[in-house]
C-alpha cells in the first residue's frame, strides 16, 4: 500500500466553473483517485476555492459586494457543482481561511529566512483612471521574444517564457484597455535562479510525466529569473515581516499562497480529523506519492514556481537553509497536465456567451454522460473538442446501447427466469473465455489509469462490454429455458461480466456503478460519494462555509480492484434503465441557447 496525495487545481472564486474546467483538473483527478482507493492505497485528495487577487476584487466592486462576499457566493456555487458531479475530495476547502493564511505565512518566513525571498524596486503598473496598481496578469500586449499580440504582464502563453509587464510592447489594460503608467515599488521576489540547478536535475528524474509536460518544464529552467510574490493590492494574505505586516496595500502574491492550498488542505484535514499531524505522512515521507492535476495553463506554477518554494522552505537551493516547523516537504511525484477544452470549435469565453457551465450541464443530463464524456473524449494530451453531436452519439451510442443495455437485458433475463442469481453448472470454452477476459482486464485498466491514460483506460473497459454484449448474443439464452443448467450457466456468466465490467467502470462512472451494483441485487456502498458539509473555520469561529468531504473506504482489508464473484440466490429485480437515452433534438435545442445568449 502506497500513500498517494490527489494535488488538484484550485477553481477561482470568481464565478461558475464551465466543463472546460473539469476536463482538465476534476473527472481526471477523480478517475484517479478512485481507482488507487480501490487497488488499496491510501489516497488524500485535497484542493479548494481560490479566492484572492485582483480578478475577485474587480469584480466585486463591479457587482456592489465585498471581496469575501463574491468568494462566498461562487466558493458555494463551485463546492456544489463538485460534490454533483462526484469529485471525492477529502477536503475541499477554501483559501480564505485562517488555518490557510498561517500556512502560507509560515512557508513565507522560512522561505525568506533561507535567503530565497530577495527585496527589490520594481517597476509597477498603475491605472492611470483610477490610480489602482494593475497586476501583471491585467496588462496585455506584444511579446518582447516570440512577437505574439496577446502576451500577459507575467507570461506568453505561446512561447511560454516569464516576462516583466514593462518589457511588453503595447501594453495595455484588459479593464478598460487604457496604457499603463509604471511607478516604483518595492516587493520580494523569489529567487528562482538559486533553483536552476537543483529544478533541472529533478526535472531530469522525471522520466514518466507527459512528453508535453516535461519538455516544457524543462525549457522554462534555461529562463530562469526572480519572480515577485507581493503585489501591491489590499486584497490577500499579509506579508508576515515588520515593515510589511501593518502595510494595508501589500500583500502577498495570490499565486504564491494560492499553490500552498495543496498543503494548507492537508493540514485543515488533518486537524479536523482529530490528529494534527496525519498530514504529514503525505508530505514528510520520501516514499509517499504526490500527483497534481491541472490545465496546461498552469504547468509553470506547478513544475517551477511550487517546487522552488518547497525547495526554498527546504533549504535545498545554492544558498542552503533548513526546513521550518513543517519539516522537509516533499516535491510533486508528477504533475498531470491535460490540455484544453474547446465548444463547438471555439474556445471558452464566459464573457462572451461561449460556456457550458457545470450547474446547467448537470440540470439537464446525468452526471456519468458528461464524466464519461470527458473520458472518452477529453482533453487528456492533446485539445479536444465538445460537440453535441458528439455528446449526444457517445451517450446513445455507448453508453445507453453498448453498457445500458448489457445491464438491463442481463437483469431482466436473471429476474425473468430465477428471480436470483442462478448457480453456474459446468462452464462451456465459450463461458471460460469471458470471464477470462473480464478477469484480465483489471490488470490492463489499472495500469492505464495509474499512468494517466484514461482514454486508453476506458476503451479497454468498454471493449470488454462489447465482448460480453457479444457473448450473450451468441450464447442465445432466450432461447435455452428447456434447458435449466445451461441457461443458469451462461446467466451466471454474464452477470459475473457485468460484475465486473460495473467495477473497471467505477472510477470513470462511479453514479451509475452503484445502480448497477443494486441492479444486481447488491446492497450497501459500492461507489461511494462525497457530501457537501457545513463547518466553522478552525481559527475564527464566526466564520462559516460549506467543504467537501467524505467516507471512501470500501474495505479495511480487502481491496475491491479485482473480481468479486457473483453470489448464487442474491435476488434480482426486474431493472429499469440506468442510462436515460437522449432526444436527437437536444443537439438543436443546446445550440439555439448557445446562440441566444
Amino acid at each position: 500500500m502506497a500513500r498517494i496525495l490527489s494535488a488538484v487545481a484550485w477553481p477561482y472564486a470568481n464565478g461558475p466553473r464551465h466543463i472546460g474546467h473539469v476536463a482538465g483538473f476534476g473527472v481526471p483527478s477523480d478517475v484517479f483517485s478512485r481507482y488507487m482507493r480501490m487497488a488499496g492505497h491510501d489516497v488524500l485528495m485535497v484542493s479548494g476555492t481560490d479566492e484572492h487577487g485582483t480578478p475577485i476584487l474587480v469584480q466585486a466592486e463591479q457587482e456592489g459586494l465585498t471581496p469575501q462576499a463574491l468568494a462566498d457566493r461562487y466558493n458555494r456555487v463551485i463546492a456544489e457543482d463538485l460534490t454533483q458531479l462526484g469529485l471525492t475530495y477529502d477536503l475541499f476547502t477554501r483559501t480564505t481561511t485562517r488555518n490557510h493564511y498561517a500556512v502560507v505565512q509560515e512557508m513565507f518566513r522560512t522561505v525568506h529566512a533561507n535567503g530565497y525571498m530577495v527585496e527589490r524596486t520594481t517597476m509597477g503598473a498603475i491605472s492611470p483612471s483610477t490610480g489602482r496598481t494593475l497586476p501583471d496578469r491585467y496588462i496585455e500586449g506584444t511579446c518582447p521574444i516570440c512577437g505574439y499580440d496577446g502576451a500577459r504582464g507575467d507570461q506568453c502563453d505561446n512561447c511560454g517564457n516569464q516576462l516583466d509587464a514593462i518589457d511588453l510592447k503595447n501594453p495595455r489594460s484588459r479593464i478598460n484597455g487604457e496604457t499603463p503608467r509604471f511607478v516604483e515599488s518595492q516587493h520580494f521576489f523569489l529567487d528562482l535562479p538559486a533553483f536552476a540547478s537543483a529544478l533541472e536535475a529533478w526535472l531530469r528524474t522525471r522520466q514518466d510525466w507527459r512528453p508535453n509536460v516535461l519538455n516544457f518544464s524543462l525549457n522554462l529552467v534555461d529562463d530562469l529569473r526572480p519572480r515577485a510574490m507581493t503585489r501591491d493590492i489590499d486584497w490577500g494574505i499579509p506579508v508576515p515581516l515588520a515593515g510589511w505586516e501593518e502595510n494595508p496595500a501589500k500583500r502577498l502574491y495570490v499565486w504564491f499562497d494560492a499553490v500552498i492550498g495543496y498543503l494548507s488542505a492537508s493540514v485543515e484535514w488533518a486537524r479536523r480529523s482529530g490528529d494534527d499531524d496525519a498530514w504529514r505522512a503525505w508530505w514528510n515521507d520520501p516514499e509517499a506519492l504526490s500527483y497534481y492535476f491541472m490545465g496546461k495553463d498552469n504547468i509553470t506554477f506547478h513544475s517551477q514556481i511550487w517546487p522552488a518554494e518547497l525547495m526554498g522552505y527546504d533549504g535545498r537551493g545554492t544558498k542552503g537553509g533548513s526546513p521550518g516547523v513543517y519539516g522537509e516537504l516533499q516535491l510533486p511525484t508528477e504533475v498531470v497536465s491535460s490540455e484544453f477544452l474547446t465548444m463547438e470549435g471555439r474556445k471558452f469565453a464566459s464573457s462572451r456567451g461561449i460556456v457550458i457551465y457545470v450547474r446547467d450541464m448537470l440540470a439537464r443530463y446525468q452526471p456519468d454522460a458528461l464524466r464519461y464524456f470527458i473520458a472518452t473524449a477529453g482533453p487528456e494530451n492533446q485539445d479536444a473538442d465538445f460537440t453535441w453531436a458528439d455528446f449526444l452519439r457517445r451517450t446513445n451510442d455507448e453508453l445507453v446501447a453498448g453498457w445500458g443495455n448489457l445491464v438491463n437485458r442481463t437483469a431482466s433475463m436473471v429476474a425473468k427466469n430465477f428471480g436470483e442469481i442462478p448457480a453456474a453448472a459446468q462452464r462451456l470454452p465459450v463461458d471460460e473465455a469471458l470471464l477470462a477476459q473480464t478477469g484480465a482486464a483489471f490488470d490492463r485498466v489499472g495500469e492505464l489509469v495509474r499512468t494517466h491514460r484514461h482514454r486508453a483506460a476506458i476503451a479497454e473497459a468498454m471493449r470488454v462490454v462489447g465482448e460480453a454484449n457479444r457473448y450473450v448474443s451468441e450464447t442465445e439464452p432466450w432461447k435455452l429455458t428447456g434447458d435449466r443448467e445451461r441457461l443458469g450457466t451462461v446467466l451466471n456468466t454474464a452477470a459475473q461480466a457485468v460484475s465486473d465490467a460495473n467495477t473497471l467502470l467505477a472510477p470513470f462512472l462511479p453514479h451509475s456503478a452503484q445502480r448497477v451494483h443494486e441492479t444486481l441485487g447488491g446492497t450497501g456502498t459500492f461507489s461511494p460519494m462525497p457530501r457537501l458539509e457545513e463547518v466553522t473555520d478552525l481559527d475564527d469561529p464566526s466564520r462559516a462555509y460549506p467543504v467537501i468531504t467524505g467516507d471512501y473506504r470500501l474495505g479495511e482489508t480487502v481491496a475491491p480492484w479485482r473480481s468479486a464473484p457473483v453470489v448464487p440466490g442474491t435476488p434480482v429485480a426486474k431493472p429499469t434503465p440506468v442510462f436515460t437515452k437522449l432526444d436527437d433534438g437536444i443537439v438543436d435545442e443546446e445550440l439555439a441557447r448557445y446562440r441566444d445568449r
